[in-house]
C-alpha cells in the first residue's frame, strides 16, 4: 500500500466528512464509542478547511461522499445495501445518493469507442449524440447504426476511472485497518470484509464485459415475461470499456402524468413490477438489483423495460426455497412454521427455543397485518424480520439483505405508481406458485433426477469407490473378487435406469 497517498485522500476525506457535518453523523450512526469519537474530531478539525465544501442543499453524509467523488458515491450506494453494517436510518440517507456527475467531451468518449472498438464513429454510427446520462463510472450516448439505422444506447466508462478507483480502494483498505485497530469493536462490523465486498462489486461494473452478460443472461430468463423486456446486447459493439444495447424508448416509470398521458394503467404496473421482481428472484434466482425509477421505462406497447446491469442479485435455489417458506408463512400467519424454517435452514442456532421465536415472530407480523392495506408492507416485515433474528443468534447473509433492500426499492417504484395497492394480495399468488412448484411432490422429483444426473458423471468410478469403502471398513486386507465388482456395477446401472424412468414420467406430468 502507498502510505503517504493513503495518508493524505483520508486526510482529505476526514475534512470534508468535518466540514459537511457528515463525521458527527457517520460517528453516532456507528455507535463509536466516546474516545473513537473524541479522537478522530481532533484529529480532523483542525484540516477541515482542506475538506470539500459540497451542496449544502444535501443532507450531510450524501453531500460528503458526493463531493468526494466517484469511489465515494459508489461506496455510499453499496453501503446502502448493508443495513447491518451502517444501520437502518443511514441505510435510508444513501438510498437517495444521486449518482449524476458531469459528462466527459465527446472527443474522449469518441477516443474511447475507436480504441475499444478498433473503428470510429463515424465508421460504426451514422449519428451520436451528446451524453444522454452521466453518472460516477460511465456515460451513455444515443446513437444509429451505419449499417441499419436502428437506435442503439451505448455505455462508455470514463478515461482514466479504473486508476483513480484503484487508489481510493487502497485507502479504504489502509482506512479499514486503521479503524480496526483504533476501535477492537468496530471489528463486529467487519470493516475489511466490507471494502472486500465494495472492491468486488465495483471491478465487476468497470469490465463491461461483465454487465453485457449480466443484460443477456437476464434477458434469457425473462423472455417468456409477459408486458417485460430488457434490450438485446450488441456483442459485436461491446467490450471491456464500452457496452452496445438497443435503445429502450418509453416513459420514466417515475413520470406518473407521462403513464397517465400514454393511456398506461398505473395500478396494473404496479401489480406487475412487483410480481415481476418476485418471479425474477424466486423462478430464476437471478433479479435486478438496482430496479428504481431510474433503471426502468414504461415502453409504448406497456411492457415494463429494465436496464443498467452493473447490480445483479443471485439466489441459490435451497435459499429462494425458505424465503418463499418465509413469506407464505408470514401471508398465512403460521408464525410457528416461519420459525421452524429458520431452524431447519440452520439460520438460527439449535440451541434456542422453537416456541419463543414464534412468539418473537408474531409480534413482528400481528402489527404490520392490523394495518390498513395500504399502508402493509413487504420490505417492512422484511426488515423487522431481520431484527428478530439477529437477536437469536442468525449470521448475516448478504443475499438475503440484498434481496431485502431490493424489495424496499421495488416496493417504492410500485407505490408511487399506485399509493392504494394491497402488497400481500399481489405477493401472494407468485409466492404460492411457486411454493407449489418448488416443495411439492413434482419438486421431489426433479431433485431425485438432478442428483441422478451428478451421480451419473461418476458412474464408472462409483461402484468401484463405494466397494472400497465398505471392504475398508470390514476387513482392510480383503481385494474383492471381479464379480463382486460387476454386481455393484449392475446394481448402480440399474439405480440410474429406475431414475431415468422417474424423469421420464415426471416430463409426462
Amino acid at each position: 500500500m502507498r502510505g503517504p497517498h493513503n495518508i493524505i485522500r483520508l486526510i482529505r476525506t476526514g475534512a470534508t466528512f468535518e466540514r459537511t457535518g457528515a463525521m458527527k453523523v457517520v460517528l453516532e450512526a456507528l455507535d463509536a464509542p466516546p474516545l473513537v469519537k473524541g479522537v478522530f474530531r481532533t484529529i480532523v478539525w483542525p484540516f477541515q478547511w482542506l475538506g470539500y465544501k459540497g451542496d449544502v442543499n444535501v443532507p450531510p453524509v450524501p453531500r460528503a461522499l458526493t463531493a468526494l467523488g466517484p469511489a465515494y458515491i459508489k461506496f455510499g450506494q453499496i453501503l446502502s445495501t448493508r443495513p447491518d453494517v451502517v444501520g437502518n436510518d443511514m441505510a435510508i440517507q444513501l438510498r437517495v445518493l444521486q449518482d449524476k456527475l458531469p459528462p466527459f467531451s465527446m472527443k474522449e468518449a469518441k477516443d474511447e469507442i475507436a480504441r475499444e472498438l478498433g473503428q470510429t464513429v463515424d465508421q460504426l454510427f451514422s449519428t451520436f449524440s451528446e451524453p444522454v446520462a452521466a453518472a460516477s463510472l460511465a456515460q451513455v450516448h444515443k446513437a444509429h447504426l451505419a449499417e441499419s439505422g436502428e437506435a442503439v444506447a451505448i455505455k462508455v466508462l470514463r478515461p482514466g476511472i479504473e486508476k483513480a478507483f484503484r487508489k481510493d480502494i487502497d485507502a479504504f483498505y489502509f482506512a479499514a485497518k486503521t479503524i480496526e485497530i483504533l476501535s477492537p469493536s468496530s471489528r463486529r462490523l467487519r470493516p475489511l470484509e466490507v471494502i472486500t465486498h465494495f472492491e468486488g462489486v465495483v471491478l465487476g461494473e468497470l469490465d463491461l464485459r461483465l454487465e453485457s452478460s449480466a443484460a443477456s443472461e437476464f434477458a434469457d430468463n425473462t423472455a417468456e415475461d409477459a408486458g417485460f423486456s430488457v434490450p438485446r446486447v450488441r456483442w459485436h459493439l461491446s467490450g471491456r470499456r464500452v457496452m452496445t444495447l438497443d435503445w429502450a424508448e418509453g416513459v420514466n416509470a417515475g413520470d406518473n402524468d407521462g403513464i397517465d398521458a400514454a393511456g398506461h394503467s398505473r395500478e396494473e404496473l404496479a401489480t406487475r413490477v412487483l410480481q415481476m421482481f418476485l418471479n425474477h428472484a424466486l423462478r430464476d434466482g437471478y433479479f435486478h438489483g438496482d430496479m428504481h425509477q431510474g433503471n426502468l421505462k414504461i415502453g409504448a406497447n406497456g411492457d415494463i423495460i429494465a436496464y443498467d446491469f452493473g447490480i445483479m442479485g443471485r439466489i441459490d435455489e435451497y435459499t429462494r426455497r425458505v424465503y418463499a417458506e418465509i413469506l407464505y408463512g408470514f401471508i398465512r400467519r403460521d408464525y410457528k412454521r416461519v420459525a421452524e424454517v429458520h431452524f431447519e435452514a440452520g439460520y438460527v442456532p439449535a440451541n434456542r427455543d422453537v416456541d419463543e421465536f414464534a412468539r418473537a415472530l408474531r409480534a413482528v407480523g400481528e402489527p404490520i397485518f392490523g394495518m390498513d392495506a395500504t399502508r402493509i408492507s413487504m420490505a417492512r416485515l422484511l426488515s423487522y424480520l431481520f431484527e428478530v433474528t439477529e437477536r437469536f443468534g442468525m449470521e448475516t447473509r448478504t443475499e438475503l439483505i440484498h434481496l431485502q433492500r431490493t424489495m424496499v426499492v421495488v416496493e417504492g417504484v410500485a407505490r408511487s405508481m399506485n399509493p392504494k395497492m394491497n402488497i400481500w394480495e399481489d405477493a401472494r399468488p407468485i409466492v404460492e406458485a411457486y411454493i407449489k412448484d418448488s416443495i411439492g411432490p413434482k419438486a421431489v422429483l426433479q431433485d431425485l433426477m438432478k442428483t441422478a444426473v451428478v451421480l451419473s458423471r461418476y458412474g464408472s468410478r462409483l461402484p468401484a469407490m463405494a466397494e472400497a469403502a465398505v471392504i475398508r471398513q470390514s476387513n482392510p486386507d480383503h481385494v474383492p473378487e471381479p464379480s463382486s465388482r460387476r454386481a455393484s456395477i449392475g446394481y448402480f446401472l440399474a439405480g440410474v435406469g429406475a431414475t431415468a424412468f422417474i424423469g421420464w414420467i415426471l416430463q409426462t406430468i
